[in-house]
C-alpha cells in the first residue's frame, strides 16, 4: 500500500508548486506562498509600492 496523494498549490510569488504538510492542516486555504523566503520577498514588494 503506497502512499496518499497529497494537495498541492502553486506559489503566488515564484510560481513553484508545493506541496500539503501537516502543520498546514489548520489553514491550508490560506497558506499562499511556499516558503519563508518568498514571504519575505513579496511583502517587500508590498512595501516597495
Amino acid at each position: 500500500m503506497g502512499k496518499r496523494p497529497v494537495p498541492t498549490k502553486v506559489c503566488s510569488v515564484c510560481g513553484r508548486p508545493f506541496a500539503w504538510r501537516k502543520k498546514w492542516a489548520r489553514c491550508w486555504e490560506q497558506v499562499r506562498f511556499c516558503s519563508q523566503r518568498c514571504r519575505r520577498t513579496a511583502r517587500s514588494a508590498e512595501a516597495a509600492r
